[in-house]
Formats: C-alpha cells, structure tokens, sequence
C-alpha cells in the first residue's frame, strides 16, 4: 500500500488543478518513440459487439495504449530493473509539499552542461542553472516534489531532454517525486543508456537490479500539461495512479495551491 499522507499545509483543494494530458481516442494524440496510437475499440465476444449505436445493450470497449508513449504516466526504478515492485508501494496517498518552477530549454551546445552520451548540435536541453535561477526566489523552500514546466512542445522526434548536472542536482536537493511535461527525462535517441533516470533513482550505469537502486522509492512522472495559469511557487502534489501493476501506468497529477494565507 502506498505511504501515510505528509502533514499538510492548509490548501485548496476547490482550487486543484489535473496536470495529466487529456486523452482522446478519436483525436490525435501522443505517441512518442515510435509507438502506434492508443486505441479504444467495442469488445467483440460471439454476437456480442460493444456498441449502443450498433444495436448492443450497452457500450463495453476495449483499450490498448502504451503508458510510456501515450499520454501522462508515472513510472518507478522497475523501468530499468529486473525485479517489479507496483509503483503504489512508493507514492503517498495524500498530498505532499512541492514547488513548481519553469524551466526553458536552450541550446545544448552553448549550455555548458551535458549528458551521456553528449548531446547532439541540435539537442535542446534544461540546464541545471536555469534551474537554480529559477529555484532562487523559492530559496528556503525544499521540495519532496518537483513539478517542472519547460513549456516545450515535444511532438518532436527529438524534444528536449534534462541535463545530468540537473538531475544531480535534484538528488542532492532531496527531490523523490518529479513530474515534467516532456517525454522523458532522457535523449529520445540515447544508446539505452537512461543516464538521467539512472541518477535520479541511484541505480549504477548498466545495472538492471533494483536493490542497487539508492533512490528506488522515487518516482517520475513524464507528459504533465502545465496550464499556463498556475504560478511558480510552493504548493502540494497529490499523485493519483491507475491501480495496475508495470513498470509505468497512466496517472494523473493533481496540483494543489495554497490556501490564502498559508505559508510555506
């Protein structure tokens, strides 16, 4: 079972805000890496064809999609491992402290900061230290999770992507639970390396065993929507999963402000 709520700040959660991207199966939609589109067909057993408009009782579908690539999905260390452990032994079941900070990407080659393997002249990356001045009006607030909005639009086959030096960063900060708007947090075209969930987690270049893993209670959720509305600053995450076991499942991020008055 996941683990006890936090003590919270006062918040509003009237005010609360879905970060998960919309998925709509008649529409387009993501399907990075390469994946087919999701899919939600009638289910067909015998006579039985799930549809209401074809004369069925009743309308009983059937959906197929690839958590990683097609829409808002939080994944755990069992991306990268052997052993499986369901993600809902990870994520609090209430809501935790978290700061949300925007961070462009910029040229790779001119940022002074890299990735392994290094980065390509046409790579856009965020940096570590568009992150820190980003962090700096928010300087006494820690974060147990971090909502990251690059304001990238990664229909790419080639989005952008976060640096090593800011994943370090985000260790050494004591972020567990990171949620991004992009695809991944690693070069869509990286050797298999993984090396920025690699850091993040704690688990050594090339292991594929969990009790390895420094950080394998951590979590990254990846195709987060950030409305333009919400404003950087300290706030609350509450992470809800689709009850499934994998190394990755649909999810949705729920943001939550502030009460008025609370302070961080």
């Amino acid at each position: 079972m996941g683990t006890a709520p936090e003590p919270a700040r006062e918040l509003d959660f009237t005010a609360a805000t879905s970060l998960a991207l919309q998925l709509d199966f008649s529409a387009p939609h993501p399907r990075h890496f390469g994946a087919p589109a999701a899919e939600m067909q009638p289910l067909r057993l015998g006579d039985f064809e799930g549809e209401v408009v074809r004369g069925a009782s009743c309308n009983c579908s059937r959906i197929t999609l690839v958590p990683h690539c097609n829409g808002t999905h939080t994944e755990s260390v069992s991306h990268l491992t052997v052993q499986q452990v369901p993600l809902q032994h990870f994520v609090p079941l209430g809501p935790m402290d978290a700061l949300l900070l925007t961070v462009a990407p910029v040229a790779a080659t001119s940022s002074g900061e890299d990735s392994d393997p290094s980065p390509q002249p046409q790579d856009q990356i965020v940096t570590r230290g568009a992150l820190l001045r980003a962090w700096a009006p928010f300087a006494a607030q820690g974060a147990r999770a971090l909502l990251l909005r690059t304001g990238a639009r990664p229909e790419t086959d080639n989005p952008p992507y976060l640096s090593r030096q800011l994943m370090q960063e985000l260790v050494s900060r004591g972020v567990e639970h990171l949620v991004i708007d992009l695809p991944s947090v690693d070069r869509a075209r990286d050797e298999g390396l993984l090396t920025a969930h690699r850091i993040f987690f704690g688990l050594p270049p090339h292991s594929v065993d969990r009790s390895q893993a420094a950080r394998a209670h951590c979590t990254i959720t990846e195709l987060a929507h950030f409305p333009a509305s919400l404003a950087d600053g300290p706030c609350a995450l509450q992470l809800q999963l689709a009850p499934f076991s994998g190394d990755a499942v649909p999810s949705r991020p729920l943001y939550v402000p502030l009460a008025r008055g609370s302070h961080p």
